[in-house]
């Protein structure tokens, strides 16, 4: 029986279980699927277990995408350019670090049908999945990318990696066309993002990278004010589907089953 885990903390919010155990179900395969809330002194015993075989694979998320990568052996080039892992795999006795966070984003904007290409964009947050976003944004021919982060210091220390971003001071509003939220402002209900909507014109694409719950109060006041909407559902699926194929060599189907799983 296979084991496999995704890490964080907070955890109790992810959906990655309810997915992996149907795509292990449809697909025949003896497996289960779990999640652990852990604390950062653990990292270093549970890699250990991936080491031993007595994890088969592990997915990271807030807040471990960066300090999960001293206990890996290796990182593929994706991880190595963005600095966060958010899927680990034994492979040859090596433990190796993936990141799937890029193509699910891609996959999740492309599935929108709307063309990054040529836009200006402001990323709300400097942590572990903003770098994956901002090489997706590259890859998509972005036009210009801002980031504002509330301690402007890591938005600094993110820019030491990717020079061609823009910081914004937090609050401030630069012309964009879509704004992203990786900050983790929204998985509680009473948690705000304090943008002054007045500012800012209708027909803008406001994107959320949480997706439990489907509609965060940032989105809920984007949509009010009569901009576009996307939470990270689909992002949240196409990067599961990139780590259960690098786990079971399967590729698992993404179709109206899945996404109606979720809701």
């Amino acid at each position: 029986m296979k084991k496999f885990f995704v890490i964080g903390n907070p955890i109790e919010h992810s959906l990655s279980p309810k997915l992996h155990n149907y795509w292990i179900k449809s697909n025949n395969l003896k497996a289960v699927y779990d999640k652990k809330k852990l604390d950062i002194s653990e990292l270093e015993y549970l890699i250990k277990e991936v080491k031993e075989k007595k994890i088969d694979g592990i997915n990271v998320t807030v807040p471990f995408k960066n300090s999960v990568i001293p206990f890996l052996d290796k990182l593929s080039s994706e991880a190595q350019k963005t600095q966060s892992v958010n899927t680990i795999h034994l492979k040859d006795g090596i433990v190796i670090g993936d990141n799937t966070d890029i193509e699910g984003f891609k996959l999740a904007i492309k599935n929108t049908n709307y063309d990054i290409a040529g836009k200006n964009i402001l990323i709300l947050g400097a942590g572990g999945v903003s770098p994956s976003i901002i090489v997706a944004l590259n890859n998509m021919n972005a036009k210009k990318i801002f980031l504002s982060n509330r301690t402007q210091s890591k938005a600094e220390n993110l820019k030491k990696t990717f020079n061609e971003i823009e910081i914004i001071e937090w609050g401030k509003i630069p012309d964009f066309d879509m704004i992203v939220n990786a900050t983790s402002l929204g998985l509680k209900k009473d948690e705000n993002i304090v943008l002054d909507y007045s500012k800012i014109s209708s027909e803008k694409f406001f994107y959320d990278v949480t997706y439990n719950p489907s509609e965060t109060n940032f989105l809920k006041s984007a949509k009010r004010n009569g901009n576009k909407i996307e939470n990270g559902k689909k992002m949240f699926i196409y990067q599961a589907q990139a780590s259960f194929k690098i786990w079971n060599n399967i590729e698992p189907k993404v179709d109206d089953k899945v996404m109606e799983l979720l809701n």
